[in-house]
Protein backbone atom coordinates (compact mmCIF):
# COMPACT_ATOMS: atom_id res chain seq x y z
CA UNK A 1 0.00 0.00 0.00
CA UNK A 2 1.38 3.38 -0.95
CA UNK A 3 1.30 6.48 1.22
CA UNK A 4 0.13 9.56 -0.60
CA UNK A 5 0.74 12.93 0.87
CA UNK A 6 -1.03 16.08 -0.06
CA UNK A 7 1.28 19.04 -0.61
CA UNK A 8 -0.07 22.53 -0.63
CA UNK A 9 1.59 25.86 -0.91
CA UNK A 10 2.52 27.10 2.53
CA UNK A 11 2.42 30.85 3.06
CA UNK A 12 4.27 32.99 5.57
CA UNK A 13 3.43 36.46 6.83
CA UNK A 14 5.08 38.73 9.36
CA UNK A 15 4.09 41.84 11.23
CA UNK A 16 5.48 43.90 14.10
CA UNK A 17 3.08 45.18 16.73
CA UNK A 18 4.17 48.18 18.79
CA UNK A 19 2.85 48.38 22.34
CA UNK A 20 3.28 51.40 24.59
CA UNK A 21 3.40 50.56 28.29
CA UNK A 22 2.89 52.93 31.22
CA UNK A 23 4.44 50.87 34.03
CA UNK A 24 5.14 47.29 35.09
CA UNK A 25 2.21 44.97 34.47
CA UNK A 26 0.37 42.96 31.85
CA UNK A 27 -0.93 44.48 28.61
CA UNK A 28 -3.34 42.37 26.57
CA UNK A 29 -3.02 42.45 22.79
CA UNK A 30 -5.13 39.42 21.82
CA UNK A 31 -7.38 41.45 19.52
CA UNK A 32 -4.41 42.73 17.49
CA UNK A 33 -3.21 39.14 17.02
CA UNK A 34 -6.69 37.97 16.01
CA UNK A 35 -6.94 40.79 13.44
CA UNK A 36 -3.55 39.85 11.96
CA UNK A 37 -4.53 36.18 11.66
CA UNK A 38 -7.94 36.98 10.16
CA UNK A 39 -6.42 39.31 7.55
CA UNK A 40 -3.88 36.64 6.58
CA UNK A 41 -6.66 34.22 5.56
CA UNK A 42 -4.59 31.23 6.71
CA UNK A 43 -6.92 28.50 7.92
CA UNK A 44 -4.41 26.06 9.47
CA UNK A 45 -0.96 26.94 10.69
CA UNK A 46 1.25 28.14 13.48
CA UNK A 47 1.74 31.63 14.84
CA UNK A 48 4.95 32.58 16.61
CA UNK A 49 4.84 35.67 18.82
CA UNK A 50 8.24 37.06 19.88
CA UNK A 51 9.05 40.06 22.10
CA UNK A 52 12.16 41.92 20.95
CA UNK A 53 13.33 43.03 24.39
CA UNK A 54 15.18 41.58 27.39
CA UNK A 55 13.18 43.34 30.09
CA UNK A 56 9.68 42.37 28.94
CA UNK A 57 8.10 39.01 28.21
CA UNK A 58 5.00 37.26 26.86
CA UNK A 59 2.29 35.27 28.60
CA UNK A 60 -0.92 33.50 27.76
CA UNK A 61 -3.09 34.14 30.77
CA UNK A 62 -6.69 34.41 31.92
CA UNK A 63 -8.39 37.51 30.54
CA UNK A 64 -11.77 37.28 32.31
CA UNK A 65 -10.80 38.63 35.75
CA UNK A 66 -8.30 41.53 35.84
CA UNK A 67 -7.28 40.52 39.37
CA UNK A 68 -5.33 37.61 37.83
CA UNK A 69 -2.93 40.08 36.20
CA UNK A 70 -2.71 42.16 39.38
CA UNK A 71 -1.99 39.04 41.45
CA UNK A 72 0.76 37.99 39.04
CA UNK A 73 2.45 41.38 39.38
CA UNK A 74 2.15 41.21 43.20
CA UNK A 75 3.70 37.73 43.14
CA UNK A 76 6.63 38.85 40.97
CA UNK A 77 7.14 41.90 43.20
CA UNK A 78 7.60 39.51 46.12
CA UNK A 79 9.71 37.04 44.13
CA UNK A 80 12.00 39.61 42.44
CA UNK A 81 11.64 42.97 44.21
CA UNK A 82 12.81 46.18 42.59
CA UNK A 83 15.90 47.73 44.17
CA UNK A 84 17.17 44.44 45.65
CA UNK A 85 20.77 45.02 46.85
CA UNK A 86 21.71 41.60 45.42
CA UNK A 87 21.92 43.07 41.92
CA UNK A 88 24.95 44.98 40.62
CA UNK A 89 23.57 45.75 37.14
CA UNK A 90 21.68 48.98 37.80
CA UNK A 91 22.89 51.14 34.90
CA UNK A 92 19.30 51.94 33.86
CA UNK A 93 17.88 52.16 37.37
CA UNK A 94 16.85 49.94 40.29
CA UNK A 95 14.23 48.15 38.16
CA UNK A 96 16.75 47.15 35.45
CA UNK A 97 18.14 43.85 36.71
CA UNK A 98 14.88 42.73 38.36
CA UNK A 99 13.25 43.23 34.94
CA UNK A 100 15.85 40.96 33.33
CA UNK A 101 15.32 38.28 36.00
CA UNK A 102 11.53 38.45 35.56
CA UNK A 103 11.96 38.11 31.79
CA UNK A 104 14.24 35.10 32.31
CA UNK A 105 11.54 33.43 34.42
CA UNK A 106 8.82 33.93 31.83
CA UNK A 107 8.89 33.64 28.00
CA UNK A 108 10.28 35.62 25.09
CA UNK A 109 8.15 33.73 22.55
CA UNK A 110 4.84 31.89 22.24
CA UNK A 111 3.65 29.33 19.70
CA UNK A 112 -0.07 29.36 19.02
CA UNK A 113 -1.81 26.91 16.67
CA UNK A 114 -4.15 28.37 14.06
CA UNK A 115 -7.34 26.39 13.49
CA UNK A 116 -10.21 27.41 11.21
CA UNK A 117 -8.51 30.75 10.61
CA UNK A 118 -8.30 31.70 14.30
CA UNK A 119 -5.77 31.39 17.12
CA UNK A 120 -6.64 28.20 19.02
CA UNK A 121 -6.92 29.93 22.38
CA UNK A 122 -9.07 28.63 25.20
CA UNK A 123 -12.21 30.46 26.33
CA UNK A 124 -10.50 32.60 28.97
CA UNK A 125 -7.03 32.86 27.42
CA UNK A 126 -5.54 36.17 26.34
CA UNK A 127 -2.12 37.09 24.93
CA UNK A 128 -0.18 39.54 27.06
CA UNK A 129 2.99 41.55 26.97
CA UNK A 130 4.39 41.52 30.48
CA UNK A 131 6.24 44.79 31.06
CA UNK A 132 8.87 44.37 33.77
CA UNK A 133 10.16 47.96 33.88
CA UNK A 134 8.45 50.50 36.13
CA UNK A 135 8.60 53.40 33.65
CA UNK A 136 6.89 53.76 30.25
CA UNK A 137 8.41 51.88 27.31
CA UNK A 138 7.64 51.26 23.66
CA UNK A 139 7.81 47.50 23.01
CA UNK A 140 7.97 45.64 19.72
CA UNK A 141 6.40 42.23 19.29
CA UNK A 142 7.15 40.29 16.11
CA UNK A 143 4.45 38.02 14.66
CA UNK A 144 5.28 35.22 12.23
CA UNK A 145 2.44 33.17 10.74
CA UNK A 146 2.98 30.09 8.61
CA UNK A 147 0.29 27.87 7.18
CA UNK A 148 -2.21 27.22 4.42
Amino acid sequence: MENWQRFQLVRQLTKTIVLDTAQAGLYEFTDAVREFVAAAKIKTGLLTVFVQHTSASLLIQENADPEVCCDLERFFQRLVPYGDKLFRHTSEGPDDMPAHVRAALTAASLSIPIESGKPALGTWQGIYLYEHRTSPHRRQVALHLIGE
